[in-house]
């Protein structure tokens, strides 16, 4: 009898782990208003915290990336979730402006960073050899889960009681997946005397190659082999627009859009966590298909059906109709980081496994200043019109920019998906 391979356990500790950091950074959705009301702050400034946030955890991917080559996984996981902590704690204190922007912006930030930029392929590429495209699937989805199952917890308990309860919920999440870490996680295979699962040598393929000690040096130096080359330029700037449209414009906005319209908060973030639930199933699906379908088709479809439901969503809030405020939220949902598994492998194919990592971590900060872009965007064009609508519009049509950016990425001669 086959026995259970603990790369299996690895993988729901991280799928955890990386649903506390998701919710975290997606939470900030869901306190724009009562920030609004209890400090007097305006949309805008609230805004711009939330997009030095988004910029933040993406531009210190790269670096996070190179830390973990040089003091292990385990330990940089434990910091992380240890410097969310500290932010969700901070909260409970913030009285200024310069307060927000610090805790919501900085430290928050850079504590959701490693989770939520390079995590997911640095264990793909530690414990799987077979099924990586599947195990990042899974992995990308669990940020959505995070809103799937909290989001309308949080808004419940900020319109019953306060908006501190709903931090303090996060908070008290994050220490028990800080203990579970101590006990669950495992630095490699070789750590435990196992292998990576579909390994067929006595070894697993260890992205800590690289025998510098100095983290910039290791984040730059991809960067610069990865620059000359045009496919990276367009990745990176199709993972821009991804970004923008949305953890950037959706994750910030879409529960403010919808109570602009009228709709409850509970039923706004209801419907963004509805959108989690198909993103899980979205996300997994797509890490299944991108070891078997072109990644660039693939690629070429998300884009163009996000660009497409975009476009439509402003009709459907004019049109008060919940039945197509729930087919966008099918629809969006299913595609909303179906991008980042095939994006992922043709990064590995294109840059090789050892490089893919913080080359991809680039990438990924190119994803997150177009998450910045529109989160401070968003929110001064809603200052200036009383409206998002010029924001969504804009979004949809720069999706379809995004699908010819992938359809002509070359592909790289004599290499298959693993």
């Amino acid at each position: 009898m086959r026995r259970f391979h603990y790369s299996w356990i690895i993988l729901f500790v991280v799928f955890f782990s990386i649903i506390v950091a998701g919710i975290t950074r997606s939470s900030s959705g869901v306190f724009i208003i009562p920030f609004e009301q209890e400090f007097g702050w305006d949309r805008s400034l609230i805004s711009l915290a939330i997009g030095i946030s988004l910029f933040i955890y993406g531009l210190s991917g790269p670096f996070m990336g190179a830390i973990v080559q040089i003091i292990g996984i385990k330990r940089m996981m434990l910091i992380s979730m240890g410097t969310l902590m500290a932010g969700l704690l901070l909260t409970f204190f913030m009285k200024e402006t310069w307060h927000l922007i610090l805790i919501w912006g900085l430290i928050i930030g850079l504590g959701s960073s490693l989770f939520l930029t390079v995590l997911s392929p640095i264990i793909a590429n530690t414990w799987f050899k077979k099924r990586r495209g599947l195990a990042v699937g899974i992995l990308t989805a669990s940020s959505a889960t995070g809103q799937l199952v909290l989001l309308p917890v949080l808004a419940y308990i900020i319109e019953l009681y306060d908006w501190q309860f709903a931090v303090a919920l996060i908070l008290t999440l994050s220490a028990i997946m800080f203990v579970i870490l101590i006990f669950l996680m495992k630095e490699s295979p070789e750590a435990i005397g196992e292998t990576a699962y579909g390994a067929d040598e006595n070894k697993s393929e260890d992205i800590r190659k690289n025998e510098s000690k100095n983290p910039f040096l290791l984040a730059f130096i991809p960067l610069k082999e990865a620059i000359r080359i045009k496919e990276f330029w367009l990745l990176a700037g199709s993972f821009f627009i991804c970004g923008l449209s949305t953890s950037g414009l959706i994750g910030t906005h879409f529960v403010s859009l919808c109570v602009g319209y009228g709709i409850a908060v509970v039923t706004a973030a209801s419907l963004l966590s509805f959108m989690g639930i198909f993103d899980l199933v979205g996300t997994t699906l797509s890490g299944w298909l991108s070891d078997r379908i072109d990644n660039h088709w693939l690629l070429f479809w998300y884009y163009s059906l996000r660009g497409l439901s975009l476009l439509l969503l402003p009709f459907a809030l004019s049109e008060g109709s919940y039945i197509l405020l729930i087919i966008f939220s099918v629809f969006y949902g299913l595609d909303w980081i179906a991008t980042v598994p095939p994006t992922v492998n043709i990064s590995r194919n294109i840059f090789g496994l050892e490089k893919s990592v913080i080359v991809y971590g680039w990438i990924f900060a190119a994803h997150q200043a177009g998450a910045a872009v529109a989160s401070f965007g968003g929110g001064v064009i809603f200052e200036r019109f009383n409206s998002y609508a010029y924001a969504f519009l804009g979004a949809g049509a720069l999706c379809f920019l995004a699908s010819l950016f992938v359809i002509v990425i070359k592909k790289e001669k004599g290499i298959t998906v693993v």
